[in-house]
């Protein structure tokens, strides 16, 4: 594909992951390729499951080497062949893979710098926004109930 005259994907555009947990290889491990000659876009997508190890690509596409390990540390697909198959965007001894549906939302350890303290502090990780339950309606329609704050534009005449 990069080498072909009729082709020329010369530009490794992206290399990223989506995750099926329900399926047996629940990975689909996406390539987005860039042909400028023919202004040409191509997206090639395989099949992976938590211990396939993927052939990384590159040794054909240099650039796609902060791609796969950044597939690897939000996904956990590993990439064969990879020269510094680490993580990139997690800190080193973060366990689990963010962006896997089975991701836990709670229950994991948040690490920060305490300023009052002056020591680094380990904390369970916590949601700071409730939940929150959208209507979707339009906004020149507006609602068929009470919105708060409405009460205020209720003011009586002044005399």
């Amino acid at each position: 594909m990069r080498d072909d005259a009729g082709c020329r994907f010369v530009n490794i555009t992206d290399v990223t992951a989506v995750d099926h947990p329900s399926r047996e290889k629940r990975f689909d491990v996406v390539y987005h390729l860039l042909s400028p000659t023919l202004n040409t876009r191509i997206r090639v997508r395989g099949q992976a499951d938590e211990t396939t190890q993927v052939p990384s690509i590159i040794g054909v596409f240099p650039g796609a080497d902060w791609f796969e390990r950044e597939t690897y540390d939000l996904y956990g697909v590993i990439f064969t062949g990879h020269p510094d198959m680490r993580r990139l965007l997690t800190d080193y001894g973060f366990d689990g893979h963010p962006l896997r549906k089975d991701f836990p939302l709670t229950g994991f350890v948040e690490v920060r710098y305490d300023d009052q303290e002056k020591r680094v502090l380990y904390e369970p990780v916590r949601l700071n926004q409730e939940f929150r339950k959208f209507d979707f309606l339009s906004p020149w329609e507006g609602a068929d109930y009470p919105l708060p704050g409405d009460e205020k534009a209720k003011a009586e005449p002044k005399p």
